[in-house]
């Protein structure tokens, strides 16, 4: 009989789960929708390498960043499938977490408890206007190009952060930056990742940045045996059973944040929002259109729903001690394997909680190599260092769509775009962007939102006080 209690229970249960996501009305069916939150998993799990290491530089636990990403990543693909019932994939979202580490916390000397506070109430923000029409008044206050901009500067700044992680990029006293010392370990063990990563990619892989970190990472590992390097490009020590702790986990510090400038926290938060909600409308677009989902009016169905999952999931993961969640555009890879239902987002979060016990081998991947320089140790990521250049290419791709015939529409973009890398600055990147934006509308007499001029008037002001 237990066989066929079995047979029965996996009956039942997959009645309810066609019946709960609907399936037969999407023209799909389980074994379907679970190959295509597989597919999906492994082209996003990129995340669970990258995310500690960038956050760890803001001196917060690597171990705690992966629980909370883990576990934030798994409840937001949740709320997707349960609210939504769609198949779109949610995590903390590339781009963003640099603008958390190294602008928020770095480059602004904000506390990194007082820089989730900040993420929390933009998420909770963007949660109130979900229900609400001020989400699309919000999304038009920068012109596309702008938003392009935005986009592509964010990639270059990653691409960059990825060449100097390879030890392909260094500083130089006269010409500021130049090519690294390419005999090196660490920068030939990057190129040869590159190499393997870019031609996986080429190919079609779907997980072409997940195969090509572990490529990567065995590689370094096959190069230390042979020629007993010091230091290791890259170290194992074995798989443990201890899972990660939250020990980032309701650390939020809103006294202190609201002790710092006005102009610094209302800028952090507004520009958190920001990211956030143009990131998602455009996400939700583009996937939605992949899978036939929109309507003759280009909107998506239930993206109410989808919103507030997204939002929710930012709140979620600032609160357990992680930067913004959002949808993910990998989502497309499930899409493209029929994936049409909320039953692929469930998929991928249980995906995210099956990864905790494999916390050791993510904190292999992301781990650095320390080398000795002048005047003071550096450290070098050979193993990530191919996925951002990668990453940064991808997202470069935004400036395909701007206007480059319409000097308003293209200088500030393309402002917007240099700054960001060169100025190593998102926030003083957009408001170049913006203030570039403002002063060409005015003097062209080109109709914009009234809030781009307050915005970047409110830039200018912050600009004056602070220099």
């Amino acid at each position: 009989m237990a066989p066929r209690d079995a047979s029965e229970t996996r009956g039942a249960l997959g009645a309810w789960l066609e019946r709960r996501f609907e399936l037969p009305a999407a023209g799909t069916n389980i074994r379907r929708e679970v190959v295509a939150g597989l597919s999906t998993f492994a082209t996003l799990s990129y995340i669970l390498f990258v995310q500690p290491a960038v956050l760890g530089t803001t001196g917060m636990d690597p171990g705690g960043v992966l629980f909370a990403t883990c576990v934030a990543s798994a409840a937001a693909c949740f709320l997707m499938a349960l609210w939504a019932n769609l198949p779109f994939a949610l995590a903390p979202a590339m781009g963003h977490n640099f603008f958390f580490a190294f602008m928020v916390c770095g480059a602004m000397g904000v506390p990194w408890q007082q820089a989730l506070a900040a993420n929390l109430i933009s998420g909770t923000i963007f949660l109130c206007l979900t229900p609400t029409r001020a989400r699309e008044a919000v999304m038009e206050v920068l012109p596309a190009g702008l938003r392009a901009g935005i986009g592509a500067g964010i990639g270059l700044l990653i691409a960059l952060l990825g060449l100097e992680w390879g030890d392909l990029v260094v500083s130089h006293p006269a010409t500021y930056v130049q090519l690294g010392d390419l005999s090196s370990p660490v920068a030939r063990l990057t190129l040869v990742g590159l190499a393997l990563t870019l031609a996986l990619h080429a190919r079609g892989v779907a997980a072409a940045l997940l195969f090509g970190m572990l490529g990567t990472a065995l590689l370094g590992l096959v190069a230390g045996v042979i020629w007993d390097l010091d230091p290791a490009l890259v170290t194992f020590t074995g798989l443990s059973s201890d899972l990660p702790r939250p020990t980032a986990a309701f650390a939020l510090d809103f006294a202190g944040l609201f002790q710092r400038p006005f102009s610094e926290w209302f800028v952090i938060i507004a520009l958190l929002l920001f990211l956030d909600l143009f990131d998602t409308v455009g996400c939700l677009l583009a996937l939605g259109g992949q899978a036939g989902l929109l309507d003759r009016r280009g909107r998506l169905p239930r993206a109410r729903g989808a919103l507030a999952a997204d939002a929710a999931g930012t709140v979620i993961g600032a609160s357990l001690g992680t930067s913004t969640v959002t949808t993910y555009v990998e989502s497309a890879a499930g899409i493209a394997s029929g994936g049409r239902t909320g039953l692929v987002a469930l998929v991928v979060g249980l995906c995210f909680l099956a990864a905790l016990p494999l916390a050791p081998l993510f904190e292999l991947l992301g781990a650095g190599v320390v080398i000795q320089s002048d005047p003071f140790p550096v450290t070098r990521y050979p193993v990530l260092a191919p996925a951002l250049i990668l990453i940064g290419a991808l997202m470069a791709s935004a400036l395909g769509g701007i206007d480059w015939k319409d000097p308003v529409d293209a200088i500030p973009a393309f402002l917007t775009a240099l700054i960001i890398p060169m100025g190593f600055s998102i926030a003083d990147g957009i408001g170049w962007g913006l203030v570039a934006g403002s002063w060409l509308a005015l003097v062209t007499r080109r109709r914009v939102s009234p809030l781009l001029h307050l915005l970047a008037l409110l830039y200018l002001l912050r600009w004056l006080v602070a220099y």
